[in-house]
């Protein structure tokens, strides 16, 4: 299934890069707005730039324009972004209330940005504009002199002005003239489609996961027994927390230490932007089946070896990753901060026939039914003969129960 989001370049007085706006798309043909409700669609921007696409993919080290309305600026899922890295933009649409301005201060206090999208300087809008860092003005809806009067009003203020829907040379020449600090529109760029292939969710596991975090004290052992059980979420999971937007020291590469280092609200962020935009998806084919029966596969072999790790479940889980996803195995894997030993024993790359990659070619060629190899590889493993059968039997059951029991 494809994942779309448009992004728009803003650029400084020099025609130098400042940031992105990004864009709803429901549809890659057109790469139009279709009219989804503001909520909506700025869920599935953020969903789709922090976990799917990636964060640094869609902005590199520039800064993320969103529409925000007054329901998400509620919400707090603009903590899903670092300050530095978000302007939020608060729609014109919004009701100018108290308790909004009292939202924006709080939101400011935090560190962020605020832009006023499409100003006219509507009377009801004065508190807003009068603590906006941003304002964007609408070349096509405000005439010159109606220009000219805000960048008097609110430029000296130190407030920074941004033309939209600069089309052409001369209306780039006169608004940098007239003092705008930031240019957006046709002449420029027009908005570019970006798209990545991502993997189905299981639509009760996001619904029994959004369930999980409304409690007043979140079990992480619920938790990570949900994610582990999907790989999407597993996926999205370990390569939100592996962003670079948060600086993190090392590499996490394991669900429960990802859970761990989000902390409980961050969880709830995470979960929401991970699961509600998923749960409009299909059901999950036969890849990801494939998928929950190889880890369990690799996981009760394991058992069977007497061998104390528990990272082949994860093994087994992103074997097929590529396919899935539809990326190069290498650049998935990497996306996700693999260990290094798994990501050799799933590429072939290992410079040794270790256990993990003795374990994976084993399960490989236990599908396809080479079983001299088997053989070789199990003796090699310390897995007896006479319990992988059983073991593929019981992972196969147990991964059409996982799928059951979610209502897949």
């Amino acid at each position: 299934m494809d994942v779309l989001v448009a992004r728009q370049a803003i650029f400084d007085r020099q025609r130098k890069l400042y940031g992105y706006e990004l864009l709803f798309r429901s549809d890659a043909a057109t790469n139009a707005f279709d009219g989804t409700e503001a909520t909506a669609a700025t869920m599935q921007v953020l969903s789709n730039t922090l976990l799917s696409i990636g964060a640094e993919q869609l902005l590199g080290d520039k800064k993320a324009f969103i529409n925000f309305d007054h329901r998400l600026l509620q919400s707090n899922l603009h903590l899903t972004l670092p300050p530095g890295s978000l302007v939020i933009e608060i729609l014109e649409t919004v009701v100018p209330t108290t308790d909004l301005l009292s939202l924006c201060q709080s939101i400011q206090k935090q560190g962020y940005s605020l832009a006023l999208d499409d100003f006219t300087d509507e009377p009801d809008f004065a508190p807003l504009a009068s603590i906006a860092n941003l304002i964007k003005v609408d070349m096509r809806l405000s005439s010159r002199e109606q220009q000219e009067h805000l960048l008097r009003a609110h430029k000296p203020r130190g407030v920074m002005m941004l033309a939209e829907k600069v089309e052409n040379h001369e209306e780039f020449e006169w608004a940098r003239n007239a003092g705008y600090d930031l240019f957006q529109g046709y002449f420029f760029a027009r908005p570019v489609m970006v798209r990545r292939q991502h993997i189905p969710a299981v639509k009760t596991t996001c619904l029994q996961l959004l369930r999980e975090v409304q409690q007043a004290d979140l079990r992480f052992d619920r938790l990570e027994r949900l994610i582990r059980e999907d790989v999407s979420l597993s996926y999205r999971l370990l390569r939100y927390a592996n962003s670079a937007l948060f600086r993190r020291t090392g590499k996490i590469q394991t669900i429960t230490r990802a859970l761990l280092a989000l902390g409980e609200e961050g969880i709830r962020r995470w979960v929401t932007l991970a699961t509600l935009p998923m749960l409009a998806t299909n059901k999950p084919g036969e890849l990801v089946k494939l998928s929950l029966v190889r880890a369990r596969f690799c996981e009760l072999l394991t058992q069977l070896a007497g061998v104390a790790r528990s990272d082949t479940f994860l093994m087994g889980m992103f074997s097929l990753l590529d396919a899935l996803i539809d990326q190069p195995l290498e650049e998935a894997l990497r996306s996700v901060a693999v260990d290094q030993e798994i990501t050799e024993a799933l590429l072939g790359s290992a410079q040794d026939e270790g256990f993990l990659t003795c374990l994976y070619h084993l399960i490989c060629c236990y599908e396809t039914g080479n079983w001299d190899q088997v053989e070789r590889l199990s003796e090699k493993c310390g897995i007896p003969m006479t319990g992988i059968g059983g073991a593929y039997v019981d992972s196969t059951v147990w991964a059409n129960q996982v799928l059951d029991s979610v209502g897949a």
